[in-house]
């Protein structure tokens, strides 16, 4: 039996992570992490007041999301935004072989998804500098982009990346 991919759903607040995430792990038949449920306290408190992270905001914070990739070297799917290369590097450390599923969409529909939503610490104020953050996956990268533009729900979502994704089990 071949071993389950361990994926990072990636994107800036509001592009679905969590939800995709919590589908593609479904399908998999592999755990699923959302990764906000591991950000400090401290983090949380200064999002909410809509102040943006800093690289060492996030640190502390990549590093348990990387653990727990590397607990879940088997197979397992977790949602962080993993924005910039050397944050998903960060992980790469944890587990070599993590493949990136990356939700793209314009800034225009992610400011009105997270405007729109209720009860989650990230304000609409700060998407904007999630898109100044954002450095898209590099072409050696192990992992795809999904288009958020178009009408495609979860599981299609879930499909395009399962028919495109490079294999993430190798090295283990």
């Amino acid at each position: 039996m071949e071993p389950q991919p361990v994926v990072v759903v990636m994107g800036v607040s509001g592009s679905g992570k969590s939800t995709v995430g919590e589908a593609l792990a479904k399908r998999l038949g592999v755990p699923f992490l959302d990764g906000d449920d591991l950000h400090p306290q401290a983090n949380i408190d200064k999002m909410t007041s809509g102040a943006a992270l800093t690289d060492d905001d996030r640190y502390p914070w990549l590093e348990r999301v990387g653990q727990w990739l590397a607990d879940h070297r088997d197979g397992g799917v977790a949602s962080c935004s993993a924005l910039k290369r050397r944050y998903r590097d960060q992980l790469r450390r944890h587990c070599k072989y993590v493949a990136f599923l990356h939700l793209n969409g314009s800034q225009e529909l992610i400011r009105h998804r997270v405007a729109e939503r209720t009860g989650h610490f990230m304000p609409a104020s700060l998407v904007s500098s999630q898109f100044d953050a954002l450095e898209p996956l590099g072409a050696d990268e192990r992992g795809a982009v999904v288009d958020l533009n178009g009408d495609q729900d979860v599981q299609a979502v879930v499909d395009a990346f399962v028919r495109n994704a490079t294999n993430a089990s190798d090295d283990r």
